[in-house]
């Protein structure tokens, strides 16, 4: 009686769509502003053909075969596309399982023996779990993606290299300072030294909430980094609490310039370039 099952659904595609639709639409979780109805029907649309035209009595019991690899993709690509629009997991999973609801209210409305009903249904049920499993595995790698791709977009933003004055860099660090940061810092104030020929560098540290040992030889490693590039370097931001922590953990950067604020460092640099900046009396009339 499998055959039945496959019959029925094939004959009932056009109602089945409907019926898929509208219970998306009913939902009160929908997100109209992520996708449009239109964009939703089209993708219904797709899976849904891509289920039944390939659906067989053979291969009713197990998505796992080659008839529905075009299925699989169709779900991979839906779930990555979902994960980076901002889908949540339980709306993707609600977006496969309302479409067994559908499925299963057109075999019940043509089967009449609870019998073969429940045999049908057991089918149908397994095969559009198994769909279920395959989409929350691609979103949870699309979401993944996003994250990944976020993390070095925010790794990127948060340690610009500004380029205050003919030969001065500075670099403000906001945030915690762990070691694939410190990778990306070293790597971003070096290329910026070369390509721009700065013999001073000012590393700001205001914005980071706290130093401890590990975030000191961070910085330590940076410091010894720029000065084999043949810069020097200048730690600015070192407020009292940090003073104290850095002395109550014995850690010396005493061979480190190191001043309260930016502005200090940077009149030290100016000092070290000799260099002067004098305010302009303005001319009164």
């Amino acid at each position: 009686m499998k055959h039945e099952a496959v019959r029925i659904l094939q004959k009932k595609k056009a109602q089945i769509l409907e019926s898929w639709i509208n219970k998306q639409l009913e939902d009160e979780t929908l997100r109209e502003n992520l996708m449009s109805n239109e964009d939703l029907r089209v993708q219904s649309e797709e899976l849904l053909g891509g289920i039944i035209d390939n659906l067989t009595s053979e291969n009713l019991e197990s998505a796992h075969v080659e008839d529905f690899e075009a299925v699989e993709d169709i779900l991979s690509s839906i779930s990555i596309s979902r994960a980076k629009q901002g889908y949540s997991p339980q709306e993707t999973g609600l977006y496969v399982f309302t479409l067994k609801y559908a499925l299963l209210e057109a075999l019940e409305s043509e089967l009449k023996d609870p019998k073969i009903l429940y045999a049908q249904g057991i089918l149908i049920n397994k095969l559009i779990d198994s769909f279920a499993v395959a989409t929350f595995e691609t979103f949870i790698k699309g979401r993944e993606e996003v994250i990944l791709r976020q993390t070095d977009e925010i790794s990127e933003i948060s340690t610009p290299v500004i380029r205050v004055w003919d030969g001065i860099l500075a670099l403000p660090i906001i945030g915690t300072l762990d070691s694939s940061r410190t990778q990306i810092v070293m790597e971003n104030l070096l290329q910026e030294i070369v390509e721009t020929g700065s013999s001073i560098a000012i590393l700001d540290i205001s914005g980071v909430p706290a130093v401890d040992s590990l975030v000191a030889q961070h910085l330590i490693k940076t410091v010894s980094a720029t000065r084999l590039m043949g810069a020097e370097c200048i730690i600015s931001g070192i407020r009292p609490e940090i003073a104290q922590t850095v002395v109550h953990l014995g850690i010396d950067l005493s061979q480190i310039i190191t001043k309260a604020t930016l502005a200090s460092a940077l009149t030290t640099a100016f000092s070290i370039l000799s260099l002067e900046v004098n305010k302009k009396q303005k001319n009164r009339i």
